[in-house]
């Protein structure tokens, strides 16, 4: 990927209406369990970004058939639970967190060997959090003396299933977990200390497995079947949040979110604006393959600081970078805790963000598990996204307020989660270029 950096004028406001781009969880999971269904799975509105690429490729390693992606559209040749083949060489997942664990979860039941690399950012994440409990139920994965990809995981390793109480709350660990244990003889029973998103119990639920949820406990057995089935994939509510945030600070904006995923292990951020003062009104409430979606309406509103629950915080872990936005424009003071899983993205989002709006002229200060940020205004400025997607979308649409131009560096894997950003953005009323 070349370097490629935003030019965002400020001011304007964003109207219109918009759809999102696909769920890019449920985009990953949608392709995994259709690889190991029996039939032929249909996918609309998958997220044609790079990430999810990744995983589409992997599979293809894998000897399963993919059509497509042709405008969100794929045809997934199923080759049943027992169907995968040894690829023939390194399974890349670029820059895919997702893709690496669900993966390696899936990879450490099959009776062949395979090994998972990832570009640098991805190559320094950690990987222990799913090597230790797979390890207990089986599984033979090696990594580098820091834990991090290159991953070789040693096939032909009977899995048994494990009761394993989650340390961290983390959806990417416990999906990890349950495809393992699809391939695990007996029981796999996951506790999680507080909810994180559903989707692979959703999805393994309308690919016909049958598992078990009870409070906070997951249960499943092994040794069961998918069916195939056809999925309409949800907006995501993590690339809708940076526009519900645009369209809540910037004057004069009314803007309509289409077809957007409301997961309520996913809605914190919706939960989070609404208690900062945001005009947020939800309508044609439905259900999509499992999953719930609706159409949102977000007018300007004054905004002001919150101190953020801790309960909500798993609920909007990915959303974070924009919410930092709207409260650098509330009245007051904003502060988070109990967010230390946000210095583990694809950036340290924490550091990077107080960083940022520091460099904007704004209120903010760094704490170890979150942050304090002081409401008021922030001019325009120069900002490094550290080639983060979601860093880069947050601070684009915070333009919209400031008093300056803001440019932003390294915004190339914005395209990792919302292909066409700059486009989307530019139509509902942001002045964004891209330069390479």
């Amino acid at each position: 990927m070349g370097k490629l950096n935003y030019t965002v004028q400020p001011g304007g406001s964003l109207c219109g209406r918009l759809r999102a781009p696909g769920d890019k969880s449920i985009s990953h999971r949608a392709v995994m369990l259709g690889s190991l269904a029996d039939g032929l799975t249909r996918i609309q509105g998958f997220l044609e970004g790079a990430d999810c690429l990744a995983t589409v490729d992997a599979f293809r390693g894998l000897g399963v058939t993919i059509e497509g992606p042709e405008q969100g559209h794929l045809i997934v040749h199923g080759v049943g639970m027992k169907g995968l083949r040894e690829p023939a060489t390194a399974l890349d997942m670029g820059n895919s967190g997702t893709g690496m664990r669900l993966l390696t979860g899936l990879l450490a039941g099959q009776n062949f060997s395979s090994t998972l690399i990832g570009d640098e950012s991805l190559s320094r994440r950690p990987m222990r959090r799913i090597i230790e409990p797979l390890t207990r139920m089986g599984a033979s994965i090696s990594a580098t003396e820091q834990g991090t990809a290159p991953l070789a995981i040693h096939g032909g390793q009977p899995l048994t299933g494990i009761e394993y109480a989650m340390p961290v709350a983390s959806a990417q660990v416990k999906s990890c977990l349950l495809l393992a244990g699809l391939y695990a003889r007996g029981t796999t029973r996951i506790s999680e200390p507080a909810p994180t998103r559903d989707h692979t119990e959703r999805l393994l639920t309308g690919f016909g497995y049958a598992l078990e949820r009870r409070d906070n406990h997951i249960v499943l057995n092994g040794g069961g079947h998918l069916h195939s089935c056809d999925i309409d994939i949800p907006a995501d509510i993590s690339s809708a949040a940076f526009f519900l945030v645009g369209a809540s600070i910037a004057p004069d904006s009314d803007l309509l979110l289409e077809h957007v995923g409301i997961n309520p292990t996913r809605t914190g951020i919706i939960t989070l604006l609404k208690q900062m003062g945001a005009n947020i009104i939800m309508s044609n409430e439905r259900l999509s393959g499992g999953e719930p979606v609706a159409d949102l309406r977000v007018r300007s509103a004054p905004l002001h600081g919150i101190r953020i629950p801790e309960s909500l915080v798993p609920l909007a872990i990915d959303e974070f970078p924009a919410i930092f936005i709207a409260a650098a424009y509330a009245e007051g003071e904003t502060v988070l805790s109990g967010a230390e899983e946000l210095r583990l993205k694809e950036s340290d989002r924490i550091q990077v963000m107080a960083d940022g709006l520091q460099a904007l002229g704004g209120v903010a200060q760094a704490t170890p598990d979150g942050i304090v940020i002081q409401g008021g205004s922030l001019q325009g400025g120069a900002i490094d996204s550290h080639s983060d997607h979601r860093i880069a979308m947050a601070f684009a649409l915070a333009a919209l307020r400031a008093e300056g131009a803001i440019q932003i560096a390294d915004c190339a894997n914005v395209g990792t989660s919302f292909p066409r950003f700059v486009e989307t953005a530019r139509q509902a009323g942001l002045a964004v270029e891209a330069r390479d």
